[in-house]
């Protein structure tokens, strides 16, 4: 029998609370049990008079708005606030009643632009504490990348009259003294003329830039993401213009993990932008296996390649393939120039394929770190199952990492304009996924509590959990180690 649903009667009191409607297993409800916002009015206090104007929107109600809006990959305010009026789950996380009233999504506007981006950090180094009291981060092996995150711009706002405007008031004519002002730079001439960058107009702290060189340029912010081993927790997120070397990045990256974590990094990872020798001598001076890959050369040399010439560290010298002597000549900006004495070149069978035309000897850049880099390559060609185990987790851990912030929680462009603005999505998205993470962790502590009867701390007992409490949940559990 076909059944029919009555649609003509409206029930004017519901029993209970919000609570009873919201299920167990709901998101929002077990990120409840995990969320600690008690220290936030104290952190937010003077950014309000206490003496004047109207009540507030109370702080830990609008962080949790915008916490569950990110939760379910809603970005815009006014779109959160459209959901939170007909979403229980939403108003019983924010505190609100069925028929309370709620804020205008201008006023997260506003809490936002009073607060600054420096608090919603906070919010976030709370969050990696809370991991970090669960047991959930080691901070002895840690994954550092970046990504690209699309500015909230359109192409028709990209312009080059402010860079022509800074070319001409800085050109030659109006430094006649020389002093470098706006005059050429020294060494060679440039082939091509030199193309102007692009700016936004609308917003003017993101730059042109792209992951791929197949790709064209798009106008982006760049995201410096750190990732631990142990539990896949984030631990520390920075957020730059898209034109800044993650490479140069990488002495702050373990800095702010060994003050989150108060352990020494004992491993990093991290992919090709990483690969400078500054960064190699860096890891080898402190104490820090880097699990690197050295970038390679591409493309097909014309010369004899420089690989085929051996570097003394300890005579400072550079071999040739027929064994004669490259000693140093000048200072380059980058390193030092060897180069070889003019009769042996002349003599040499293969001075037409290693000398170029017009000069009289083989030249050669041997940069800064070169040793350390040369150490690098060779430890990278014979790594152990163990390096390759830490970077096959570096792509997943990580990249993993973006990838979930930008395909859930709506990482993939930004929102709002300008850096700190942009920060602030960086922040609450990071303070997300690590929520995740830890709330994952109570149906583990319950499943623990009914084995042994007691209560049990993560820290103390994973060497003891079983691997297969883990297999539905990847995000948390894919590295305790423990026997079956």
């Amino acid at each position: 029998m076909i059944g029919k649903q009555d649609r003509s009667q409206r029930t004017l009191f519901i029993p209970g609370s919000l609570e009873q409607l919201v299920p167990d297993d709901h998101v929002l409800k077990r990120v409840d049990k995990v969320l600690d916002l008690t220290w936030l009015r104290d952190e937010v206090r003077e950014c309000y008079d206490e003496t004047n104007g109207r009540p507030s929107i109370d702080p830990e109600a609008a962080v949790r708005l915008m916490l569950a809006g990110f939760f379910q990959g809603i970005v815009h305010d006014r779109k959160l606030m459209r959901e939170a009026e007909v979403n229980l789950a939403i108003r019983w996380f924010a505190g609100y009643e069925l028929l309370e009233k709620l804020p205008d999504h201008s006023s997260l506007t506003r809490i936002r632009q009073r607060w600054g981006a420096e608090r919603f950090r906070r919010i976030f180094g709370k969050t990696v504490e809370a991991c970090v009291k669960a047991g959930l981060v080691d901070g002895e092996t840690i994954h550092a990348d970046a990504t690209l995150i699309r500015a909230d711009v359109s192409w028709k706002s990209l312009t080059t009259k402010h860079v022509d405007e800074v070319l001409e008031a800085n050109s030659p004519e109006d430094d006649p003294e020389g002093s470098g002002g706006g005059g050429p730079k020294p060494g060679r001439p440039r082939k091509h003329p030199e193309i102007p960058k692009k700016r936004s107009t609308t917003d003017p702290d993101c730059t042109m830039s792209t992951s791929n060189r197949q790709e064209r340029l798009q106008p982006s912010y760049k995201q410096h993401t750190t990732v631990d081993d142990k539990a896949g927790v984030v631990v520390d997120v920075e957020l730059t213009t898209g034109e800044v070397s993650e490479g140069k990045r990488l002495p702050e990256v373990i800095e702010r993990a060994e003050s989150v974590t108060g352990k020494h990094v004992a491993c990093v990872t991290g992919d090709g932008g990483y690969a400078q020798p500054a960064n190699y001598r860096l890891c080898e001076d402190r104490g820090t296996a880097a699990v690197i890959p050295p970038q390679l050369r591409a493309g097909r040399a014309k010369r004899v390649p420089s690989q085929r010439f051996r570097y003394d560290a300890k005579h400072d010298l550079v071999r040739c393939p027929m064994r004669r002597v490259l000693r140093p000549s000048y200072r380059a900006p980058n390193g030092w120039i060897y180069k070889a004495r003019s009769a042996d070149c002349s003599k040499c069978v293969h001075r037409a394929g290693c000398v170029t035309r017009g000069a009289k000897a083989r030249t050669l850049l041997i940069i800064d770190d070169y040793g350390p880099l040369l150490r690098a390559k060779r430890q990278w060609v014979r790594r152990d199952e163990q390096a390759r185990r830490l970077y096959r987790r570096h792509r997943w851990q990580v990249e993993g990492k973006h990838g979930e912030a930008k395909t859930q929680h709506g990482l993939r462009r930004a929102v709002r304009r300008g850096l700190w603005n942009v920060a602030i999505q960086a922040y609450l998205t990071a303070s997300v996924m690590n929520l995740k993470v830890l709330a994952g962790l109570l149906p583990l502590l319950s499943w623990l509590q009914a084995l042994w009867g007691k209560r049990c701390d993560l820290a103390e007992t994973s060497g003891s959990i079983p691997r297969g409490v883990f297999q539905n949940r990847p995000l948390i559990a894919d590295d305790l180690d423990a026997a079956a």
